[in-house]
């Protein structure tokens, strides 16, 4: 009874890897212009599957798919800023390697400089004493 569940629950996963991919996840576009276009935003969009790759340089088919959505976009005459909106849109903040400040991306640009401000408080209150003690033991 349990196979029989898991073996209905991969069928999809499985169809989805045997689908042919998508006609402009591997074909470049013909205007040099556009493909310089499509290929810019491409290496600065992040893979979901493969997380420490551009769409650019994956090969998964999840990423072939966003390039073919990257380059029939381009070639419909969307601009590269609004087709970066949509897939944000669509897969969230994570999908872009040059995030936005937001309500869910901020704690990830603050977060640092209160750190480095809290180490430069205690550096300088530590070496403030020791300066201090100095003065005193002369």
């Amino acid at each position: 009874m349990i196979a029989a569940v898991l073996a209905l629950l991969a069928i999809p996963l499985a169809a989805q890897d045997t689908m042919p991919p998508a006609p402009f996840a591997y074909n470049q576009l013909d205007d040099p212009a556009l493909e310089a276009q499509a290929s810019e935003l491409m290496l600065t969009l992040r893979c979901l599957k493969c997380q420490s790759q551009s769409i650019a340089d994956s090969d998964a088919p999840m990423a072939g798919d966003m390039r073919h959505q990257v380059r029939s976009r381009i070639l419909a005459g969307e601009s590269p800023q609004e087709i970066r909106a949509w897939l944000v849109a669509r897969y969230g903040d994570y999908v872009s390697y040059n995030p936005t400040i937001s309500a869910t991306t901020w704690p990830l640009f603050a977060i640092p400089v209160l750190v480095i401000l809290l180490v430069a408080g205690v550096l300088l209150r530590r070496l403030g004493k020791r300066s201090g003690a100095a003065e005193d033991a002369a």
